[in-house]
């Protein structure tokens, strides 16, 4: 999908997203412009590209409430709230020599806030890939929502419900806020690729839907008004809210969060928090790995904590602040306690 000078240009986007840093870009014929969409009432014919007012382009969308109900996920689940919604059992993960998992096992139950926390080098990057399908567990199952993940490629898992955003920002530098959303929407289109090319009527129905949520989803995130900026232009808090916007237009089940607070100040921190709690509340669970203690204990439900790749520690928040082995893995022992 590209941008051009004046108008908004759609083409079928590549299906799982995160699974690269590629930069992509598809070309289209002058006559493949979204007139639809112009006609659909999502922009003005004459639309300023730098700057959208989302209230005159789509009313809807200066509704709080309306954009979290557009935003909400679609999906059936089949574990119920407070039921476990992703299941790790015994995974050990191994390079070589090297263990940086050891029979870690623990639950993410629905419509909760998990996170998962401990030193540098504790595996808690590691624990978030098996999770996610970029490594494959030496031993152990991942079970989601009653299926088990075993050797499930990246994209199935996507479409299975399972989303992520990465440490280190990835996002298609070349292409506007709104079409790096509308490339996470892609990931539960049913259109083939003959259907895409032909542009059958169920593609420009979903091309059209791509946009109404992708819309909603930049509001929902507080970005709307950059809709049309390029994301390589987006100051980086703001791209850090993009990466999340994109991962919710997959229509996840699980989301999960990879130190989205890294770089923030204390205000955008307070700022995302407020925003993970939200993103709860309109029905997602999520998992978050955050180095930042602060963050964590003011807004998870419970937490998983890692030290060289083995579980120590699980429980609500008051718990593990008051924990000693945590408070040993985070500080230390004097010398004289491992005398």
């Amino acid at each position: 999908m590209t941008r051009g000078d004046g108008e908004l240009n759609l083409s079928k986007g590549a299906g799982g997203v995160g699974a690269g840093q590629e930069e992509f870009e598809s070309h289209r014929g002058p006559d493949d412009s979204v007139d639809s969409v112009v006609g659909h009432g999502l922009y003005p014919a004459e639309a300023e590209l730098e700057s959208i007012d989302l209230s005159e382009v789509d009313p809807a969308l200066a509704d709080p409430e309306a954009v979290a109900e557009i935003v909400a996920p679609q999906r059936d689940v089949q574990a119920e709230v407070g039921e476990s919604l992703l299941e790790l059992r015994e995974v050990t993960m191994q390079f070589g020599g090297l263990t940086a998992l050891d029979a870690v096992s623990f639950d993410i139950k629905r419509g909760e806030i998990l996170g998962l926390i401990g030193p540098n080098g504790a595996g808690k990057t590691t624990c978030f890939n098996t999770m996610t399908g970029v490594y494959r567990p030496t031993s152990g199952q991942v079970r989601f929502d009653g299926a088990v993940l075993g050797k499930l490629k990246r994209n199935k898992i996507t479409r299975l419900g399972i989303a992520r955003t990465f440490q280190n920002i990835r996002l298609f530098n070349q292409m506007s806020a709104l079409e790096n959303v509308v490339v996470g929407t892609d990931a539960r289109h049913r259109t083939s690729v003959p259907g895409a090319l032909i542009r059958a009527g169920r593609h420009r129905r979903e091309e059209i839907d791509a946009i109404e949520r992708g819309m909603a989803l930049l509001e929902f995130v507080g970005i709307g008004q950059r809709a049309t900026e390029k994301a390589r232009n987006l100051p980086y808090g703001d791209q850090r809210r993009l990466e999340i916007a994109r991962a919710l237009a997959t229509e996840p089940k699980l989301l999960c969060l990879d130190e989205p607070a890294a770089g923030f100040n204390p205000n955008e921190k307070s700022a995302l928090m407020d925003l993970i709690r939200k993103i709860r509340d309109d029905g997602y669970t999520v998992l978050l790995i955050e180095h930042d203690m602060r963050l964590v204990m003011g807004v998870t439900d419970r937490i998983v904590v890692l030290e060289f790749g083995r579980k120590i520690a699980e429980g609500l928040p008051a718990d593990i602040r008051d924990n000693q082995a945590v408070i040993a893995a985070y500080l230390g022992v004097p010398d004289d306690a491992t005398a």
